[in-house]
């Protein structure tokens, strides 16, 4: 299997961050901001903040580790118990890791892009869907080089769609493109309706989300040609360069569209942006086509990082069947089959915000043990705190990375707020359970616990 360029590496975290978030999440997350401006905007700023944060916590564990496919998985079994701790880690990864809102959103675009603003069955949506992960997964088994390469170009053309949408808001903004003013920064205090500390938890859980891939290269660093360049240039450029991007995108889309409409676009929110822009013209029809590329590869990029940690994690005996999905055929096989699942099974009402919900809660308890667990290593662990230290990722010796502590009180505080308030009853009720997200999320964690001690007992 070829290695990974620092070029491919930083392409693989562009395209997890950059793929259904940004062009479909954030009409969910002004709905549960209650249409308030100030406080949508502020969400965004402190979103960004703890992905920083989580960014140079994840940086001090690989750069003071060895090289290991896994990412968190490896500095969690450095500070807990490396079964128990493995166990519930994978069953989170391996349930719960799936490509299910991204191959959604795949579908919605497409269609969107032939349709227009029409209402479509879901069902076909959902089929899309499905031929999207299935299309990933067959790249991957069968053109693994090939699918190296769509990474760099999607990577590329991913930005440039963000930079088409901030040229555009920009254009209007300057009165160049005369589209009639959205009003959104007039009484940037006024909310539609009530928020609670349950709808401010679940805005910044869906923020994260779209932030979502940061990580990403972590998880495949044995792949890599040049680790230690991957993690200290490649990923954190990337994350920078993504960053500014969406606040300026986040803004075009105040800009173009009224506040009453955003809060109905649903997923399909940059497709309304260009509607705006420009009309009902074949222009229109062709970016959300491109949008619907930008999510596929999103799913390029996550079925392959998943199923490589299926693969790891099955390699330490963590998963049911490890024998079988020790293979990358089978872990990418594994991967599909969760995704397809969870995109097919719930109803088609709110599956969107379902998905992404469920999808990322689990994330926050991991983050707290993380950072829980680099609080120890640095308190009790002598050998942490040495600083000079020869790293398996550097030739030379060096001085050891540490993680300031605004960070880690920071990355902690926000990570528990977005793991205990989800279950505080939401002001505007909802067709699927508000509890059933944290639930089951939580529940996954507990159920790899409890079969580490079927397994120790059998």
């Amino acid at each position: 299997m070829a290695k990974i360029s620092s070029l491919s590496a930083m392409s693989l975290i562009v395209n997890k961050m950059i793929g259904t978030g940004i062009f479909s999440t954030p009409s969910i997350i002004f709905q549960y901001c209650g249409g308030n401006i100030s406080l949508y905007l502020l969400l965004w700023v402190l979103g960004s903040l703890v992905i920083g944060c989580g960014m140079i916590i994840y940086l001090e564990y690989s750069l003071n580790l060895p090289i290991r496919n896994g990412g968190e998985k490896n500095y969690l079994q450095k500070v807990y118990h490396p079964r128990f701790i493995g166990f519930v880690y994978s069953f989170q990864i391996v349930l719960l890791g799936f490509s299910s809102g991204n191959s959604y959103a795949f579908g919605k675009y497409v269609l969107f892009s032939i349709f227009g603003d029409q209402q479509f069955n879901d069902s076909y949506v959902k089929l899309i869907g499905v031929g999207c992960i299935s299309f990933c997964c067959y790249l991957h088994i069968v053109h693994h080089k090939q699918s190296n390469l769509f990474f760099n170009i999607l990577g590329i053309s991913k930005i440039l769609i963000l930079m088409l949408i901030i040229f555009c808001g920009a254009l209007v903004w300057l009165g160049i493109i005369e589209v009639p003013r959205s009003g959104n920064f007039t009484n940037m205090l006024e909310s539609q309706y009530e928020t609670n500390y349950y709808s401010i938890s679940v805005a910044l859980l869906e923020i994260i989300y779209s932030f979502k891939g940061w990580e990403n290269a972590n998880y495949v660093l044995s792949e890599t040609s040049n680790p230690y360049k991957v993690l200290t240039r490649s990923a954190p450029l990337a994350v920078v360069v993504t960053t500014l991007l969406y606040f300026l995108v986040i803004l075009s889309y105040l800009v173009v569209i009224p506040k009453t409409e955003i809060m109905s676009s649903g997923v399909l929110i940059a497709g309304i942006f260009f509607n705006k822009i420009f009309g009902e013209t074949i222009t229109s029809k062709i970016l959300p086509l491109f949008i619907s590329v930008s999510n596929f590869g999103n799913v390029l990029a996550v079925s392959y990082a998943h199923s490589m940690v299926n693969k790891e994690l099955a390699l330490e005996n963590l998963v049911p069947f490890s024998s079988y999905f020790q293979h990358f055929n089978w872990s990418m096989f594994l991967h599909w089959l969760v995704t397809v699942v969870v995109l097919v099974a719930p109803p088609s009402t709110e599956i969107y915000e379902f998905v992404v919900n469920l999808y990322i809660y689990p994330g926050t308890w991991i983050n707290i043990l993380l950072t829980l667990g680099l609080i120890y290593l640095k308190l009790k662990d002598d050998s942490w705190n040495t600083e000079e230290l020869t790293s398996l990722l550097s030739p030379k010796p060096r001085i050891r990375f540490s993680t300031p502590w605004v960070c880690i009180i920071t990355f902690l505080a926000a990570n528990l707020f977005m793991a205990l308030f989800p279950f505080v009853k939401p002001p505007i009720a909802s067709v699927i359970p508000y509890w059933c997200f944290p639930v089951i999320g939580t529940g996954v964690l507990v159920l790899g616990g409890v079969y580490y001690f079927i397994e120790k007992l059998f």
